[in-house]
């Protein structure tokens, strides 16, 4: 199969440029592997079993004869041999001016202690699933990052093909690269039910060698399931696994941790500027998963389910804009924030770009849901602009003034074409967005 350019290709060509080695992490089975493998002259995988105990034997003895091979090297799940670590970095103090000459790549589900940090020499780089661009299911014709810098960017009238059963089953698939090997519809399906069900039955273990209930696990997975892409208190996430299991809070917060380093389960921070005063701003974190297609094997869905059930779809549709919009920002130094108070003002996601612009965004299943969206994006920039206007009132004691957005973005599932309305609020159809 020929490899497939990630968008975090434009970070990987970024880094080898600054640092002489760089460790991709991320969940098991996104591409960690193959991606660096494009890039390196060596490959050495320490779970090849031909080849294994005789790396081993090098990597534990004299672990400096491994850099002498032809550069880059690729170290694949290095974890099994942890003094790599620390002769990579010794080496990269001895040559400051290398760049480009190392990448890691790791399980997720091996967590090591190394003696020594990689600080300023062995640079860390995040990788998740493929989104909806790369997969080649959105067309890419519409680049969110542009429509946040430039506010002359053209991007109406761009086509979406994607139909909503194609993303009934985009989120029961996942964007798991070895998907698009198989041609299988069903085949491609059981990919995310597999990586699933390894998650409570071994992973949750082998993180760090600890013995843990794979029933408490898979509980807690089942409960994040019903509550992705919301705000949901842990103690109700609790509630639920405590309904049939007998653990405690402080053990099931250890679960949460695992499952957060195993890149199964992501929570996004909330936005918390004080733009009314008097309203209480509610900070929770929004749950997600790293790939909905986790979240739709727990709950035991297919594509099918949705036909009679666009409420769960529309959770599980935000979560996977919500991952596509993770990578897209991880590519141009952004975050991914939300924000909700208590007089009723939220957008579902907001795109912030390392120089302080930023657009509020609303995502939505269905085109009838566009005016609505429409109408609280608006509210949400008036209030904003309030705020600002009240805040230079005396201005011998100004007070805090928030920059205004600079976009207003619906991402819909079904509109067909991207649009800009009246109001200057951008349409843009999932089939088409890109980072």
């Amino acid at each position: 199969m020929d490899y497939i350019r990630r968008i975090v290709d434009d970070e990987i060509d970024k880094r080898k440029d600054a640092f002489n080695a760089i460790n991709i992490v991320g969940p098991k089975g996104c591409g960690k592997t193959r991606t660096a493998k494009e890039r390196c002259n060596t490959i050495i995988e320490f779970q090849d079993e031909e080849k294994r105990d005789g790396y081993l034997t090098i990597a534990e003895t004299s672990p400096k004869l491994l850099l002498k091979n032809p550069k880059p090297i690729l170290f694949d799940e290095w974890q099994d041999a942890v003094k790599v670590w620390g002769t990579i970095r010794k080496d990269c103090d001895d040559h400051p001016d290398s760049v480009g000459e190392y990448y890691l790549t790791g399980s997720s589900s091996k967590k090591v202690d190394t003696p020594h940090t990689g600080t300023e020499r062995i640079t860390e780089l995040s990788m998740y699933p493929m989104t909806l661009w790369e997969t080649g299911e959105s067309n890419g014709q519409i680049s969110i990052s542009k429509i946040i810098e430039d506010e002359n960017y053209e991007f109406e009238g761009a086509m979406s093909t994607i139909s909503l059963e194609d993303l009934f089953f985009a989120v029961c698939r996942g964007g798991w690269p070895r998907c698009m090997a198989l041609k299988s519809r069903d085949a491609k399906l059981e990919i995310a039910k597999d990586y699933y069900k390894q998650i409570y039955k071994k992973d949750i273990s082998a993180i760090d060698r600890v013995k843990r209930n794979p029933e408490w696990a898979r509980a807690l997975i089942w409960s994040y399931a019903r509550n992705m892409a919301t705000k949901a208190k842990k103690t109700s996430l609790y509630a639920d696994v405590k309904a049939t299991q007998n653990v405690t809070d402080g053990t099931l917060d250890t679960y949460v941790e695992k499952l957060e380093e195993l890149y199964v389960i992501k929570d996004i921070d909330a936005w918390t500027p004080q733009i009314r005063s008097k309203t209480a701003i509610r900070s929770g974190k929004k749950h997600i998963f790293i790939d909905p297609s986790i979240a739709m094997a727990a709950l035991g869905i297919g594509p099918d389910y949705f036909n009679n059930d666009l409420d769960l779809f529309g959770h599980a549709f935000e979560n996977l804009v919500l991952r596509d919009l993770m990578v897209y920002a991880e590519n141009h130094e952004a975050r991914i924030l939300h924000y909700a108070d208590d007089m009723g003002l939220e957008a579902d996601a907001i795109y912030q770009m390392a120089d302080g612009r930023y657009a509020l965004i609303e995502i939505k299943t269905g085109v009838n849901k566009i005016p609505e969206a429409e109408k609280s994006l608006l509210k949400f920039k008036e209030i904003i602009k309030k705020h600002n206007e009240e805040a230079l009132k005396n201005p011998e004691h100004p007070k805090a003034v928030y920059r205004e957005p600079a976009a207003l973005i619906v991402i819909c599932a079904t509109a067909p074409m991207g649009y800009t309305t009246e109001n200057g609020v951008k349409i843009i159809p999932v089939g088409c967005l890109r980072d």
